[in-house]
């Protein structure tokens, strides 16, 4: 915006900086592309007419009542809880021993196994659920909820690791050897000083995994059995048409999924506004 100023008795108008405003514009188009059919999405999901359509008609609630009182549709909302809390489980358990083991200890292959351990999330979800599924098929495992949640915790450790990894780059050794000098036992240290200076970024870490895992749908797609999760509930739903109660679940995990990855992402930046990549 051109802003006038006094030059010498007269006005001088500062040029627009080209550059600047073609970039914001840019900005703004990018992310109207990105948001615009999920403002459609939650816009219907309050729209009293059943068929997804313009023009929008009265203001209502219903479609968030009748879709919290779907059983089937409920049932595979929990389903999707339960898979996405196991996978951040199995996360956690491999992904902080993972990374502590990466920033302590040097071992051969160090640098082939920091590759390998991110590699998962890296490949196409279509590849890492076909390997899933021969695996699976070739031990003779039955495809269950149990083997979707093998598969989302496969895939999303790598967020743990790096996370936490990261984290840890930064950490101050001294603080432990201080504790260690002090008489505390390995097991003391890591739980009154490493943890909590590590524990902001395993639980954006987490947030971000969950979230991921509920969205989840190329791996799930293949490892399912008869238990769907809420991504395949919709998938299986749409095929028919899109009814406003998919709107107003949808919305609702918009909602969330945006709540949590803020929470996240102020737990891993937050305090300081540094984090890093494995290298």
């Amino acid at each position: 915006m051109a802003v006038a100023a006094v030059n010498g008795g007269g006005l001088r108008r500062k040029p627009v900086d080209v550059g600047a405003a073609g970039l914001g514009v840019a900005t703004l188009c990018v992310l109207a592309f990105l948001y615009t059919p999920i403002a459609t999405l939650i816009v219907f999901s309050f729209n009293s007419n059943s068929i997804t359509r313009l023009p929008l008609e009265d203001f209502t609630l219903d479609w968030y009542a009748k879709a919290l009182s779907n059983p089937d549709l409920m049932t595979a909302l929990w389903n999707s809880v339960i898979v996405g809390l196991a996978a951040v489980a199995i996360c956690l358990v491999i992904g902080i021993p993972t990374a502590l083991a990466l920033d302590r200890y040097d071992f051969p292959g160090k640098t082939v196994f920091r590759r390998l351990v991110i590699l998962p999330i890296t490949l196409p979800g279509l590849i890492t659920g076909v390997s899933m599924l021969t695996f699976f098929r070739s031990v003779g495992v039955d495809l269950s909820i149990w083997t979707v949640i093998v598969g989302h915790g496969t895939a999303l450790t790598a967020i743990v690791v790096t996370n936490v990894f990261a984290r840890l780059q930064r950490f101050d050794r001294r603080i432990e050897e201080a504790s260690a000098d002090l008489g505390a036992t390995p097991w003391q240290t890591f739980r009154y000083v490493t943890l909590p200076n590590i524990r902001s970024a395993i639980v954006g870490s987490s947030l971000i995994s969950f979230t991921l895992s509920f969205d989840e749908i190329p791996v799930t797609f293949f490892l399912t059995g008869r238990d769907n999760t809420l991504p395949m509930y919709i998938w299986s739903v749409i095929r028919r048409g899109i009814t406003p109660e998919i709107n107003a679940i949808g919305a609702i995990i918009v909602v969330v999924s945006i709540v949590l990855i803020l929470i996240s992402v102020f737990m891993m930046y937050g305090e300081d506004g540094k984090t890093g990549p494995v290298r």
